[in-house]
Formats: C-alpha cells, sequence, structure tokens
C-alpha cells in the first residue's frame, strides 16, 4: 500500500519529485533536517526529533531554467531567505516519517503554484448598453449632488 510520501515520488522515477511536466526535481537536491517539535508526545516528546525542516536551494539548483528560478524565488519571496533557500517544516504528527511526507507534499505543492504562468488578460470593450448605464448614472449623480446647492439669492 502507498504512502503518502510514495504518491509524491512517482514509481516511474523514485528519486524526483514530479512538480509539473517540464520540472521534475532530485531528491538529492532536498535537504532534510530533524528538530524536536512542539505539540503532542508525552514523554516521547523529548525524546525524539519529529519535526522536519525542509531546504531547498532555488538560487543554485539545476533543475530550474533561469525564468522557472526567478519564477519562484518572486512568488515565494516569504519562505526564501537571503540566501535564495526555501526552508518548510511540518510538525503535525508525531512521526517523523509522516512529516517528511507531508513536507515533501507541501514542497510540491508550493512549487506548482510558483511555477504556473498566468494566463494573460485579453482586453474587451464595454458593450454599448453598458456605456449608456455609466452616463445615465453619472447625469443622475449630477443632478443629485446639484439639488443640494444652496440656490442664489437673486433666484428666490
Amino acid at each position: 500500500m502507498p504512502d503518502a510520501f510514495q504518491k509524491r515520488v512517482t514509481m516511474e522515477e523514485p528519486d524526483r519529485i514530479v512538480i509539473n511536466s517540464e520540472v521534475k526535481i532530485p531528491l538529492d537536491e532536498l535537504v532534510f533536517d530533524f528538530v524536536r517539535s512542539s505539540g503532542p508526545g508525552g514523554q516521547h516528546v523529548n525524546r525524539s526529533a519529529t519535526q522536519v525542516e525542509l531546504r531547498f536551494d532555488v538560487a543554485n539548483s539545476p533543475s530550474l531554467t533561469e525564468e522557472q528560478r526567478r519564477r519562484v524565488l518572486m512568488n515565494l519571496r516569504n519562505r526564501i531567505d537571503a540566501a535564495g533557500v526555501l526552508h518548510l517544516s511540518a510538525q503535525s504528527t508525531r512521526s517523523q516519517y509522516r512529516n517528511r511526507a507531508e513536507a515533501v507534499a507541501r514542497f510540491q505543492e508550493l512549487m506548482q503554484r510558483a511555477l504556473r504562468v498566468p494566463r494573460r488578460r485579453s482586453p474587451t470593450r464595454p458593450t454599448a448598453a453598458a456605456r449608456e448605464r455609466r452616463l445615465e448614472q453619472k447625469r443622475r449623480r449630477s443632478d443629485q449632488k446639484r439639488s443640494r446647492q444652496r440656490v442664489p439669492h437673486d433666484e428666490r
């Protein structure tokens, strides 16, 4: 039965994380650190390092083209340090293995969103009816404001 980590690392390429059709990142480009986690665990919590910190060097990754690197650095700038390294941590479970799988899944999702190229907006023109509604609204607003003005003394 495949687990969460195995689902992220495809069976065709067990040593790579597939981001999209163009980007596949080798696992050896990811650095995992394990530290003591806060949260549940009872007596176990002070003895095992279950929190996973994932680091990925975006600035020096050979897996990314210059355009992809620029896009990731721009879109994930809040998660990337001055050296160009992306930092993620996971500590939701008591299992180091499941936290690692969660960190990889979040990494994959973040990279997919960061590399997505937004669709170009095609400029459109307002319809004649929309222009007419806008002008009518402006006329009504103008009349409303004009009715609030003081009437000059000689017109009374």
